[in-house]
């Protein structure tokens, strides 16, 4: 069986290998394309509903209970722009 994981924004289980681990680590938050980054992770579907819907509703935030940095919503826009 695969590990399941909850997408942050719309709480559907999937694989990992379908969502986008966004990192806490101790030079701030990263996007984790590997998944093997140190600390905390949130997850997120790779649809363009959730990425858009991340920042509206503070999907983050709620996740790491901390202010997220702006810079990892344009990062996730620009990966879904630039194709993934």
């Amino acid at each position: 069986m695969k590990l399941q994981r909850m997408c942050a924004v719309c709480r559907e289980l999937k694989s990992k290998e379908q969502l986008l681990r966004i990192a806490r680590t101790s030079n701030g938050f990263v996007l984790d394309f590997g998944g093997k980054c140190e600390g905390r992770g949130a997850y997120i579907c790779k649809k363009p509903e959730c990425i858009g819907k991340a920042q509206k509703v503070r999907a983050f935030e709620r996740s790491f209970s901390a202010k997220v940095d702006e810079s990892i919503y344009d990062a996730l826009e620009a990966w879904l722009e630039n194709g993934k």
